[in-house]
């Protein structure tokens, strides 16, 4: 018997030739304009990301489905979508193996793991980011471009500079891969154009976005200080691509509406008065998590039911207990963020005021160096020299004896380039060059390796040597004072923390002449 005279079900009939593979690959055509642009804006490392996150992603759901013994699911493309969105968040030159940590959390613990696409609650691209920023800050947030690093635009902002709108709109300034604003609107635009989404969401999100920052941004409606945050921060790729994700985002055209206003106040409240890397990213995840509260709020009432009675039975308890709980957490979260940053606050002042005192005993008082700190403010938070990798100037002081005689300086220099993240240390210097001897008020490096680098055996090496640089001796048994042998087996850790030293002395010359 024909299978097809089995298939009854009531009226409307309704016949559609979309698919979930064809929504897809609307969506990946629309982020061509985007993919292509930060290829050629970053070269062949970005296009590696890219390749490198769509194919962890997809490889790790067909892993999964071949394991699970489920129907092969790679085909609808919604992996592969996963892994370019995520590849387009991430900053250009970071090591390949965070895209496919970041895929493989995606697709695994946010997708396969919850039952497959139309089961999770949670965008993938957007938890995956949010997990490599929290695991991998670092890496996460250098956007250095030809080993030149500089601050975001948006950061550039926080500091005070003037930023090129044009160069920002069309994505030539530091940022993601997929950073051009230009591109990511035409991409929106095509993919509205082709059905994959309506507006709703993108228009109320970033309406809301530049509603609450004309009102609590400081500059008004200054259309400048607007375009800016418009422009840049991942509004255009979260609004148009994240946020639209059908499968975490009401059902409901007033829902979405609603969705995307709580998104872009959520967005705008946490780049105004926040500090995190991403704004937008954790605006989009929380408003996922009110999706189930939001879907209730806009259904009719049946016909049949007494007053009160649809509401009673389907009041959404379990999404009203979610968002309570996520609420309550956060407030007892920053609460105790509040009641502890000043102790916290005091307590890093006090482990600086220790360090400044271990590599410069003789002193007995510290004060800011003029000169040093005119030279600090004039980097404005960019690396040093290149020559010494990605090394930051900190803070400049002079130590004073009793008598007030200069007893030596003393420099905070933090490299970026340990194994685990930064290293930050204070380097004593005596009015002529020497070295006194270096502490470390920053040090995670992985224990019983990159951690040797904070015991006496390593840092004694450069106490008491007077020398323009030191050199990193890999192979150990150093016959000279500048030649300092590496910890075994942290070389990376090593090399940062005479990078560093090198950077403070580098500084010390240039400053002290």
């Amino acid at each position: 018997m024909n299978d097809k005279l089995l298939n009854v079900s009531s009226g409307p009939h309704m016949r559609s030739k979309l698919t979930t593979g064809i929504v897809m690959l609307d969506v990946m055509l629309a982020l061509m304009p985007t993919t292509l642009f930060g290829i050629y804006r970053y070269g062949l490392h970005a296009f590696l990301i890219v390749a490198v996150s769509v194919f962890s992603a997809v490889m790790t759901e067909f892993v999964f489905d071949y394991i699970a013994k489920k129907p092969n699911t790679i085909k609808d493309g919604s992996a592969a979508v996963t892994g370019l969105l995520l590849a387009l968040s991430l900053p250009p030159h970071i090591p390949l193996y965070i895209p496919v940590i970041g895929s493989m959390f995606a697709i695994l613990f946010v997708k396969c793991f919850f039952g497959g696409l139309g089961k999770n609650f949670m965008n993938p691209a957007v938890t995956a980011r949010c997990f490599l920023l929290l695991s991998f800050g670092s890496v996460m947030t250098d956007f250095s471009v030809d080993g030149i690093s500089g601050a975001t635009p948006l950061a550039a902002m926080r500091s005070g500079e003037m930023i090129n709108i044009s160069q920002l709109y069309l994505g030539f300034t530091n940022g993601v891969i997929g950073g051009s604003a230009l591109a990511l609107l035409i991409g929106g635009l095509l993919l509205w154009c082709a059905g994959g989404i309506t507006m709703e969401i993108p228009f109320s999100c970033v309406a809301a976005f530049t509603a609450f920052m004309a009102v609590f941004g400081g500059h008004g409606t200054d259309p400048l200080f607007l375009l800016a945050h418009l422009c840049g921060g991942g509004v255009f790729m979260g609004a148009f691509f994240m946020a639209t994700d059908p499968v975490t985002s009401p059902l409901t055209s007033r829902g979405q509406i609603l969705y995307g206003a709580v998104m872009g106040i959520l967005a705008a409240l946490f780049r105004v008065f926040g500090t995190a890397a991403d704004s937008f990213s954790y605006a989009i995840l929380i408003s996922n998590m009110l999706v189930p509260f939001i879907d209730k709020l806009p259904v009719p009432k049946p016909l049949g039911y007494k007053n009160g009675e649809y509401k009673e039975k389907q009041f959404p308890k379990a999404a009203v207990n979610l968002t309570v709980i996520t609420l309550i957490s956060g407030l007892a979260l920053s609460s105790v963020y509040m009641l502890t940053k000043d102790r916290i606050d005091k307590q890093k002042e006090a482990a600086n005021a220790a360090s400044y005192q271990e590599v410069c005993p003789s002193a007995t008082s510290f004060l800011p160096e003029e000169d040093m700190t005119a030279a600090i403010e004039a980097l404005n938070g960019d690396v040093f020299d290149t020559k010494f990798g990605k090394t930051y100037i900190n803070k400049a002081m002079a130590g004073y004896s009793d008598n007030g005689s200069l007893a030596g300086y003393v420099i905070s220099v933090t490299s970026g380039d340990g194994f685990e993240g930064n290293i930050t240390l204070s380097v004593g210097i005596a009015p002529d060059g020497t070295i006194n001897s270096i502490a470390f008020t920053e040090l995670n490096e992985t224990a019983g390796m990159g951690m040797l680098c904070g015991e006496d055996a390593f840092k004694n090496q450069f106490s008491g040597v007077k020398t323009s640089a030191f050199t990193l001796n890999k192979t150990g048994g150093s016959t000279t004072d500048k030649d300092i042998d590496t910890v075994s087996g942290a070389s990376t850790s090593s090399g940062a923390v005479v990078n560093a030293v090198n950077a403070a002395l580098a500084f010390f010359a240039a400053n002290t002449q």
